[in-house]
């Protein structure tokens, strides 16, 4: 055991004064002293000639020859991995290799526009469900049973008796809202809709709507023609020209549309405007009484504006976009385009 012990001493000094200039040398050493059948293995196999009583100390000389001599191998590997790939070339004051970042769609750009506009006048967002019941998505919103909006050329059924549909509009969100019965009302909803249109430059099956709601006391429609004023000022300065249109809306009376001057052709005339230099952006009109019933607000007390808009067609107009299909085909030459402000 003492011969052993010396032995083990004079391995020591040969592992100490060991030196690799490449990494071949070091694995030399390991090959050497820490292989199967290296000098670490043929000591360790000694451990079962010694007495009994003293195997637990000698046990303990073994493990730390054998912790020294793996150290020594992790030192020389260390060591000649940098001699192997020396840092001496390398600039670290060089900049870091860029990262791409990407960014917001188009379509959300312009949605949290419109919202931001309309939240600075104490409008609350509030969204609701894209697959509607019959009643919040016609019904309450007085179209009657036989009113074209509910032909299968314009709504995409889910199924029907009773009937369950992907919503034509987020007016549902509207009557949601309503039907909780906290008034007053003003609230601002973003959403995906769908109509079973033919898709073109102009039009698409799925589209994306802003709707607002005010109802209070007193609300009239010089209320709802300032609201708009303000906010097509905001979003397209103070140069724009604004024009208003009789029209029909079931679920609102009076009822109007509003255009803009067209912004892609300067008023001369495009396939945006259909030549007409102006492109309508939005309906609007005063809430119906009929509707307040159908969601248990007193129309005698109570009345209300609303209004809706598409929100790929101020993109269009904002970014001089002259295919709506654009914005859903997912190229990325075109989408990296935007940043994160509008």
């Amino acid at each position: 055991m003492e011969q052993l012990l010396e032995q083990i001493e004079t391995y020591k000094k040969e592992i100490k004064g060991f030196a690799a200039t490449d990494a071949k040398a070091a694995e030399e050493f390991r090959i050497k002293y820490l292989g199967t059948k290296g000098i670490v293995k043929a000591v360790m196999a000694e451990l079962k000639n010694v007495p009994h009583e003293k195997k637990k100390e000698f046990g303990q000389v073994l493990n730390e020859f054998k912790i020294f001599a793996e150290e020594k191998f992790e030192s020389l590997k260390s060591s000649t991995s940098s001699l192997e790939h020396p840092t001496s070339n390398i600039d670290l004051s060089l900049p870091g290799d860029p990262m791409p970042l990407g960014s917001r769609h188009p379509i959300t750009l312009m949605r949290n526009r419109i919202v931001s506009i309309f939240q600075r006048l104490g409008f609350a967002i509030a969204e609701g469900p894209e697959i509607e019941d019959d009643w919040h998505n016609f019904t309450a919103l007085n179209l009657h049973e036989h009113h074209p909006a509910r032909d299968m050329q314009d709504t995409f059924y889910v199924q029907q008796n009773p009937d369950w549909l992907l919503r034509t509009h987020t007016s549902n969100v509207q009557i949601r809202e309503m039907e909780k019965g906290k008034l007053p009302i003003r609230g601002i909803y973003p959403g995906r809709v769908y109509r079973n249109e033919t898709v073109s430059a102009r039009s698409h099956c799925f589209f994306h709507q802003v709707e607002g709601l005010y109802i209070d006391e007193n609300v009239s429609f010089a209320d709802l023609k300032q609201t708009l004023y303000f906010f097509v000022r905001e979003m397209y300065g103070k140069d724009v020209r604004v024009r208003f249109r009789p029209s029909y809306f079931p679920f609102t009376e009076p009822s109007a549309e509003m255009d803009v001057s067209c912004f892609i052709c300067g008023g001369v005339g495009c396939n945006i405007c259909k030549k007409t230099g102006w492109v309508e952006i939005l309906g609007c009109g005063m809430v119906h009484p009929q509707v307040l019933q159908n969601c248990h607000i007193d129309p005698n007390k109570y009345t209300g504006f609303a209004f809706g808009m598409g929100i790929e067609r101020p993109a269009m107009l904002k970014y001089g976009i002259n295919d709506i299909r654009l914005f859903s085909e997912n190229d990325v030459r075109f989408l990296k385009q935007f940043t994160s402000a509008i």
